[in-house]
Parts: structure tokens; sequence; C-alpha cells
């Protein structure tokens, strides 16, 4: 998940609520209820406009790569009834991946069992560092049985460089026990990381890459900060900016984070030049990038969803099943 715009330190918590109900049991009166809570438009069959799909090469985005951070989906996503009722809706779009943001009150084998039920894998998450390696270990359990691929640090910032090093030092310490676990521990970048000047123009994106271990740790970097950083330090090319980074950093990106973002002139109501965008809506050059490095997933991601997060979700998946690159 996103947490904020560049220069917001506030960490938003996950959602975690209580209780379960079953697929079975939302197919009645109660999954109507909810339906028409979450965007009964969508769910009655009308249709997100189509995005520009670009389509300059042979080169398709394969179903089992595209996912969706169910941080996109957090106001409809309230506890398990509608967390279920959600993920039914994911799964009828299309989705096979999710990245987790939460388990709604449910336990990790509640939370497999639900997934497993839809055909759906949880196969990433975002995560905060733990407070030790003891509660690593039981992150990293959970994780397992939840039959993730991947475990990602969502958010950090700070402007004292020592906390970059304490970082950087404690995810090594974790991706190893992450390691143990056969999950791949990464860490997921906002905009501040390129822009926070540490004293000599040392950056925090200066120490991770000289610091992390890229035996350890791979990047999961999200297309629309690595690119709105490179808006906010005035690069000719801010897509450019984006392919270099990926391409110079010594850590493999193994995922893409996928929103766009809005140009000078929003067609979206009430959106501002430069907020997130859905897929195809504004002006990040995809094709361009992906051209240029092929991720093992790509994660539809907005946190500030144009139309209903569920429609929002649609027009990701679509767009990725439709981009040629």
């Amino acid at each position: 998940m996103c947490y904020g715009y560049d220069g917001n330190a506030a960490l938003c918590q996950s959602l975690e609520h209580r209780g379960l109900n079953r697929r079975s049991f939302l197919r009645g009166a109660l999954g109507a209820t909810v339906a028409a809570g979450i965007g009964g438009a969508a769910l009655a069959g009308a249709r997100p406009a189509e995005a520009a799909i670009p389509r300059v090469g042979s080169t398709k985005v394969v179903n089992h790569r595209i996912s969706i951070q169910l941080y996109t989906l957090r106001s409809v996503m309230t506890n398990a009834t509608t967390a279920t009722n959600v993920l039914e809706q994911l799964e009828e779009i299309g989705y096979r991946n999710v990245e987790l943001a939460g388990l709604y009150g449910m336990t990790p084998a509640q939370m497999r069992d639900l997934l497993d039920d839809l055909g759906i894998k949880a196969s990433s998450s975002h995560d905060g560092i733990s407070a030790n390696l003891t509660q690593a270990a039981q992150k990293f359990a959970n994780a397992k049985i939840l039959g993730q691929e991947y475990s990602n640090v969502p958010y950090l910032a700070s402007t004292r460089a020592d906390d970059w090093r304490r970082w950087a030092d404690q995810m090594n310490a974790e991706a190893a026990i992450a390691k143990q676990n056969r999950i791949r521990y990464g860490y997921h970048n906002h905009a501040h990381e390129f822009t926070t000047d540490l004293g000599g123009g040392l950056t925090p994106w200066d120490i991770f890459m000289d610091r992390l271990d890229p035996k350890l740790v791979h990047l999961q970097v999200d297309l629309y900060w690595v690119v709105t950083a490179g808006f906010n330090l005035g690069v000719s090319d801010p897509v450019q900016f984006a392919i270099d980074v990926i391409e110079d950093s010594p850590l493999r990106t193994r995922q893409f984070h996928v929103k766009d973002r809005h140009g000078a002139n929003p067609t979206t109501p009430g959106q501002q030049p430069g907020d997130m965008a859905d897929l195809g809506t504004g002006i990040i050059d995809f094709a361009r990038i992906f051209q240029a490095h092929k991720a093992e997933q790509y994660v539809v991601e907005n946190d500030t969803p144009d139309v209903t997060p569920l429609q929002t979700a649609e027009i990701g998946y679509n767009y990725l099943r439709g981009i040629r690159y």
C-alpha cells in the first residue's frame, strides 16, 4: 500500500477488524446489501469507460503476473464480511493474485482458506519492520501459512541518515529470516527516498542502495512515486528517470506497483495535476517502462480511486491485460 504523499511520514494503519462470513453466506441477501454499498453500478453490470491501452509491441502481461494491492479497496473492505465480498468480485474480474493490506480480523489460516476457495493467491503483502527478530520470525511464519512469495516493507521516512542505516541493517536481518521461509523480502519506494537531502546531497536511496544486501532484498518499484520523484527533482524525462533508477540499482526489481499520474489538465472531477490516476487515464508511459524492464509481478494500485474502488480495480486489470509492449 502507499501511505500518503511525498513527505508525509504518517504511517496509515492496516485495516484489521473482527468477524468471518464465508462465501456461501454472502451469496444471499447480505451479499446483495454489501454489494450495494461498495459500488452497485459496477456490480450490477455497468462497465467503466475504456482506458487508453497502448499496443506498441507483441509482449503482454500474463494473467498470473497481475495482482492488486488491497489498500486500493480499503474503503469497501472494512471487516471480514465486506472483505470476502470484495474478494469475490475481484475473482470475477479476473484477478488470481492479491497483495494483502491486513487480514480484516481473520487468522492467516482463515484468510488462506477463503482465498483458496476463490482460487486467489495472496502472493504478496505489505508489512512494516518488526520490533525484533522474534516478531519477524512470526511474521514470516504467517506469510508462509498464507502462501506468500513476497513480503515488502511499505514505508519509511526520516530526515536522519542514521535512521536509514539502521533500517537497512534491520531489513537485511529480516530478509535472512524471510529467505529461510522461502519468501522474497523487498522494499517499496515513495518519492521522498530520492528527494530528501540527509546532508551533503546524500539521500535515503543512496544509503539503501549502498547498504541493503542485493542477495536478500529486492525492490518493489512504485512507478507513480518514482516518476513523481523525477518531476520533483525537475528532470527533463521523469519516465526515463524511473527506468534509470531500476537499471542502476544493485537490487533486483521483482515487482512493480502500477498506478498512473494525472497530467496538467485532469479529466476526472476533483483531481489535481500530479494526483494518482486510474491506469490508462494519466500520462505515464508504462509500455516504455515495461519494454525496458520486465517484472515478476505487476500490482495494480490507486490510493485515491477515480471512480468506485472496484471499478478502479477493473480498469487496472483490463489495462494490464490489454497493454502490448
